[in-house]
């Protein structure tokens, strides 16, 4: 047999070899799904509800979607000293139940009096029984329409004067309620997420006696 250019052999030459180097054609499978089910691993992508479900598993720092930052929860501020004859400071013109729940288990543990008015009425009478003192905070749901909230606001600012601060809360997607309610005179407006976080600082500091919330 003439072997030489040409003439290749039956067992030799490296083309042969090449040949069964060759990997098998992907017959209508998506690359990769041989080896997941060959290799026994699963390499799709990770959704977040397993991720979540796993515990701590949150995103990284570094990772999270533009406009994002992770949320701290504030440190609980300590109980005021309890006292059975202290006049209630706060007052609160809300309906909602959820938040009306809220607010009195938060003054509950803080050993802090808030008062439920519905009407100016109400407020007034309850500052005439406590001798004219004038409320450290009133807080309002500027979804109440009961309460009329943008009406009685310029009202309570003209004759409570600066002695009493006072919050609204809100759904954050009501920019235009949260203009009207600072043109009105409210010192602070709050969506309700916020409003949550922040309740327990807020019934502790303007719930604190005179003395106590001078120092």
């Amino acid at each position: 047999m003439n072997v030489g250019p040409g003439h290749p052999s039956a067992g030799g030459g490296g083309r042969s070899r090449r040949r069964r180097g060759r990997r098998p054609p992907n017959r209508g499978g998506q690359p990769g799904r041989d080896r997941q089910q060959h290799g026994g691993i699963y390499t799709a992508p990770m959704d977040h509800s397993y991720r979540a479900a796993q515990g701590g598993n949150g995103p990284r720092p570094g990772r999270m979607r533009p406009g994002f930052a992770p949320s701290y929860a504030p440190v609980e501020p300590e109980p005021l000293p309890q006292r059975e004859d202290a006049t209630p400071r706060i007052f609160a013109f809300v309906d909602d139940l959820f938040f009306l729940a809220k607010i009195q288990e938060t003054a509950r543990k803080l050993n802090v009096k808030v008062e439920f008015v519905k009407t100016e009425k109400d407020l007034l009478e309850h500052l005439k029984q406590n001798g004219e003192e004038k409320p450290s905070l009133i807080i309002f749901d500027l979804n109440n329409a009961n309460a009329k909230p943008l009406v009685l606001i310029p009202k309570l600012k003209t004759k409570l004067k600066k002695g009493t601060s006072i919050i609204g809360f809100l759904s954050h997607v009501q920019g235009d309620l949260k203009q009207k309610a600072h043109e009105v005179g409210c010192d602070m407006v709050l969506p309700r997420s916020a409003f949550s976080q922040n309740l327990p600082q807020l019934l502790r500091r303007h719930g604190a006696p005179e003395d106590e919330a001078a120092v």
